[in-house]
């Protein structure tokens, strides 16, 4: 597979000077230790270890110095184009928005989620939108309104009426880095019980008992229908675009070999202790949600991450739909495993890793200057500066 993955171009104008930060605890791959990085021309320059405050350094006093965030899956950009169910806000507004939002909570790499895949049912329907936003973000990127790195992750819709209509507008060219297998059928995956479905669906949409029964039923139909086609489709889309494959939700051993056997990278939210174990037996990395961990367990009912931390099942963190939380997550897991360099990989170097990008993730001399500073006394870490490529984004 072909990677689509270039370092960007470098947006704006770089800082006329090099910038020292020292006196700080630098996250390695490995170990922590106390020391001070140098930003140049966009990318890491020097990384000395020791106290010294050199001339017209910033004293971090001891704050950590760790890579920015890397982000596979966040549902954050839909929430700004949908600020309410029904309310369709201008797109490039909400790109804006949502880019400084990500950035303010140390997020220097974004894979913004689009739907591929609608269903043209009157209430529980959806309409294409994808590749509009994508034109929009493209053009937006280019013409420098962001602060950070953005790709394009598409989620493929399995049960819906239009997905290979949909993704097949897209082009090698379009920064697309992921395709994920959303299998949303009802009764399986993440909604093995249709209460929980039923909960769900009827706050988000305020469905009557009919309402949702003939949603359910619908959403059976399509997969019947299509779900085979729409699954051989993705998979050979993603290799067309040169994107990695990501599963989602796999619940069963025999469903990660499933996954396995379609070339599956990284599997997001396994809900059962079984298949991320299985994920680890077939090299499939685990990704689990931020707010999963935060809070102790799923919204859903599903395996909670903190179980699979202690069962060392977790490889990668995503915020999901609350970005401040993958900072917060880091440092929790930090907690749980005495580990904070362990900890900071799964933000970082790992989902770094499970999509092929090679120039950022860690604090390495020569990576893109992606970095975070960040107060650790607290009961909570508090961000302290942000930035992107070497410039200060927050």
């Amino acid at each position: 597979m072909n990677s689509p993955f270039n370092p960007d171009s470098l947006q704006g104008e770089l800082a006329a000077t090099p910038i020292c930060l020292a006196n700080a605890t630098l996250v390695l791959a490995d170990r922590t230790m106390t020391g001070h990085i140098t930003l140049a021309d966009g990318k890491i320059a020097d990384i000395s270890e020791g106290d010294a405050l050199p001339a017209g350094a910033i004293d971090c006093q001891g704050d950590v110095i760790m890579p920015g965030l890397i982000e596979l899956h966040t549902d954050n950009l839909e929430r700004h184009l949908e600020p309410r169910p029904q309310v369709d806000w201008p797109h490039l507004p909400a790109l804006i928005a949502h880019d400084q939002e990500l950035a303010s909570t140390g997020i220097t790499t974004v894979f913004d989620a689009l739907r591929v895949g609608s269903i043209h049912t009157e209430k529980a329907g959806y309409d294409e939108y994808a590749r509009d936003v994508a034109n929009e973000l493209l053009s937006a990127r280019e013409q420098g309104y962001f602060k950070i790195s953005h790709f394009i992750h598409l989620r493929a819709e399995i049960c819906s009426e239009t997905l290979l209509s949909e993704i097949g507008k897209f082009t090698p060219e379009d920064r697309v880095g992921i395709v994920s297998l959303m299998d949303h059928t009802p009764g399986q995956r993440q909604f093995r019980d249709l209460t929980a479905l039923k909960v769900y669906m009827t706050k988000k949409r305020n469905f009557s008992d009919t309402e949702f029964d003939a949603h359910v039923a619908n959403l059976l139909s399509l997969r019947e229908q299509f779900g085979d086609q729409h699954e051989i489709g993705a998979v050979k889309e993603a290799n067309r675009l040169g994107a990695v494959l990501a599963s989602h939700d796999d619940t069963t051993r025999g469903q990660v070999e499933t996954s396995k056997a379609n070339g599956v990278t990284f599997a997001e939210f396994p809900t059962t202790i079984e298949a991320a174990q299985a994920c680890r037996d077939n090299g499939i990395a685990a990704m689990m949600g931020a707010p999963n961990l935060i809070r102790g367990g799923s919204h859903s009912g599903n395996v909670a991450a903190k179980d699979l931390a202690e069962h060392n099942l977790l490889d990668i963190i995503s915020s999901d739909y609350v970005p401040a939380a993958l900072l917060l997550s880091a440092f929790k897991l930090a907690k749980q495993w005495d580990d904070l360099p362990r900890a900071v990989a799964t933000v970082t170097a790992n989902p770094a890793k499970s999509v092929g990008l090679t120039d950022r993730g860690t604090l390495t001399v020569g990576s893109r200057a992606d970095v975070l500073r960040v107060n650790h006394t607290k009961s909570v870490p508090v961000l302290r500066g942000v930035w992107s490529q070497g410039q200060r984004v927050a």
